[in-house]
């Protein structure tokens, strides 16, 4: 893992010292990525520039260093990530007589061999592997950028004054001269909403994510159509992956699935195991991280490395079922229980960490569960995945249970009886409900109008995806926060066709909408930027597109079963584990946010949501803000979700100045 940068600088202003010096200095920002070599590279004819900060993981001397040329000189890489197969791959090469004489046995080298040898879209088809990467061919004056299937690995792009600049992260883009930033306000909506921005888009205007699965070229016939940009190919979509899935649905047949899944977790996570440096595994206690420990183990003739981090509050606390799974694997297991002030400490990091705003407040443990590991190795496993692809969530459940009893009205009907309701306010709901208190759960008691006030709005929705998209978003209506919105929203899975879901149970609606929004753009950016900030490689065994792909086969009632999640997952990790420790309550990864908006939190919150300085900024309408923060400080309402994104916002906004 590695972090990768570059630009195409159409102005023929730049001489090839002015080039260099730019993309050094956009290279410096990504050191902590990559802290073991540095590199860089340039052609003033074409005015390109790569530049590469490496981490060392596989071909520790010099034979791995990027930017890296192929044999004869014309082509050039920026690479940053694994392939899992280059092995398999080389050998393909030289059976086919297409390798070059090898200089090492990076899978760097390989990825460029097959590359010369193949071209982009069926090179990218035989590897596996996550990754992001710049290709410049010098022959033909084109430049490409690639990115793995899912999304594991970053990759930034976009045109700023003439100049086309891309990078693993935002910060290596900021500095070239060229930048000109600027804030997006539909993208911004996105981000209230959901807490992060969902791909392609990003905070500022004409910067883009590349989508997972995709890669892109620009060509001396498009070069100098600044503004112009290159349109994504997509060599793998994950639409078309539960298309032909849904025409390919496996057999029901218990032991069958279990075989073949266990199989399959089983040799990505062999292939994820091969490092010339130390490898580990995080885990959490949890069924994804307890399953990937217990087969990484079964594959290591020697104990792994497992790392856990605990809380001080229980509630949050599971560090004691995770050393129950160590113990029985018999792992070496480490474990840091932190205390709130190691965690709030955090805190005033993570606008840096994170490049644009990002408000999933598990952010904070998983930064210092890294630090924690890479003191002891410099590749962690984890399970990130399993939820998306296996039905994990406890919302899938609540909101498919919600749909069955709404979903039969007539839209139309349903949607003006959610408007009555949404449109009384919540206190004079209060008035109303207050005779029936009583009969309420004690934590309804106190507010019993945000009942009938939260079925409104889910009542309002337009369709089963639209409804789910409302029991997952922060802010209901975003855009009314954000003076400069033009009324414009930005496309995205949540608002495209699905039509390829049609057919397909609301659960893997629900599902495969998350694993092209929340999956990519929160758990693995939230992971990759906490890591990457230490100098720690992740890799994630459960999202190989093998993997991947064959989970979409497996029939939706072998994922969500009598009222649970991941069923098929439980399967195999029962012929690892325990029933007792494998059959226990999802906790999740968090913090007691709510509380520490009321006390530590506090006077950093109130600074930032001051209503002078919303003012001044002219960006976001104080009012609402400071009426859900007063509700949140002075009652016993819970504001922290719709707070949290604010307060992030803000500290992003403080720390760029832009």
């Amino acid at each position: 893992m590695c972090g990768i940068v570059g630009f195409l600088d159409l102005s023929q202003q730049s001489g090839s010292a002015s080039l260099q010096a730019n993309v050094a200095k956009m290279a410096d920002t990504l050191c902590h990525r990559g802290p073991d070599d540095e590199g860089i590279w340039s052609d003033a004819r074409h005015g390109i520039a790569l530049g590469h900060r490496r981490l060392a993981i596989l071909e520790l001397s010099i034979h791995g260093r990027q930017p890296m040329l192929s044999a004869d000189g014309t082509w050039i890489l920026v690479f940053n990530g694994e392939i899992y197969n280059w092995q398999e791959l080389r050998q393909e090469l030289t059976e086919s007589a297409h390798a070059p004489h090898w200089r090492g046995r990076s899978d760097t080298e390989t990825l460029l061999a097959a590359l010369v040898a193949w071209g982009i879209e069926a090179t990218l088809k035989k590897c596996i592997g996550m990754f992001a990467f710049a290709l410049w061919d010098s022959a033909q004056a084109t430049l490409f950028l690639a990115r793995d299937r899912l999304g594991e690995k970053p990759l930034y792009y976009g045109w700023q004054q003439n100049v086309f600049l891309f990078g693993s992260e935002l910060k290596a883009l900021r500095v070239h001269p060229a930048w000109l930033g600027g804030m997006d306000p539909q993208a911004l909506a996105l981000y209230l909403r959901h807490n992060y921005i969902p791909a392609p888009w990003t905070i500022h205007p004409k910067i883009f994510k590349l989508l997972p699965g995709s890669w892109l070229s620009i060509t001396p016939e498009r070069q100098g159509m600044d503004d112009l940009l290159p349109t994504p190919h997509r060599y793998w979509s994950l639409p078309d992956q539960i298309l032909l899935a849904g025409q390919n649905r496996l057999p029901a047949d218990a032991t069958l699935l279990t075989d073949l899944l266990e199989r399959q977790i089983r040799a990505s996570i062999r292939g994820q195991m091969v490092a010339d440096v130390p490898v580990g595994c995080f885990l959490s206690g949890g069924i994804d991280s307890s399953l990937i420990t217990a087969l990484m183990q079964s594959e290591s003739s020697r104990p792994i490395h497992t790392f856990t981090i605990g809380f001080e509050q229980s509630l949050y606390n599971e560090a004691n079922e995770a050393r129950a799974v160590a113990h029985h694997l018999g792992t070496h297991h480490s474990e840091l229980i932190v205390t709130d002030q190691e965690l709030l400490g955090v805190i005033p990091q993570l606008a840096e960490i994170y490049d644009e705003p990002f408000a999933d407040s598990s952010q904070i443990p998983t930064y210092l569960l890294c630090q924690m590991a890479r003191q002891q190795v410099t590749v962690a496993l984890s399970g990130d995945g399993g939820d998306e692809l296996f039905g994990g969530y406890t919302r899938y459940g609540r909101t498919e249970a919600l749909w069955r009893l709404v979903g039969w009205l007539p839209t139309g009907l349903r949607r003006q009886l959610g408007k009555f309701l949404a449109g009384i306010p919540e206190v004079m709901w209060d008035r109303l409900l207050w005779p029936l208190t009583p009969c309420l759960p004690a934590q309804l008691r106190r507010h019993p109008g945000v009942i009938p006030h939260k079925i409104g709005h889910f009542l309002a929705a337009w369709n089963q995806d639209d409804f789910y998209r409302r029991q997952i978003s922060q802010w209901s209506h975003p855009e009314q926060l954000i003076l400069a919105h033009s009324g414009a929203n930005c496309s995205y899975p949540f608002t495209e066709s699905t039509l390829y879901l049609d057919g397909e149970s609301y659960l893997h609606r629900m599902m495969a909408l998350d694993s092209q929004t929340y999956l990519p753009d929160d758990i693995l950016v939230k992971v990759d930027r906490a890591a990457m900030a230490v100098s720690l490689e992740t890799r994630v065994p459960l999202l190989d597109h093998r993997v991947v792909e064959l989970a979409w086969r497996i029939p939706a009632s072998f994922k969500w079963h009598h009222g649970r999640g991941k069923w098929i997952l439980r399967q195999v990790l029962q012929r690892h584990l325990p029933v007792e420790l494998v059959e226990r309550p999802k906790m999740g990864f968090g913090v007691p946010m709510s509380s520490w908006l009321r006390n530590p939190l506090r006077p950093w919150a109130e600074d930032l949501l001051s209503e002078t300085r919303l003012r001044d900024q002219g960006i976001l309408d104080p009012t609402p803000i400071r009426r859900e923060w007063e509700a949140h400080i002075h009652g016993p309402r819970d504001r922290q979700f719709q707070l949290w994104p604010i307060l992030m916002f803000q500290a992003w906004l403080e720390q760029n100045h832009k």
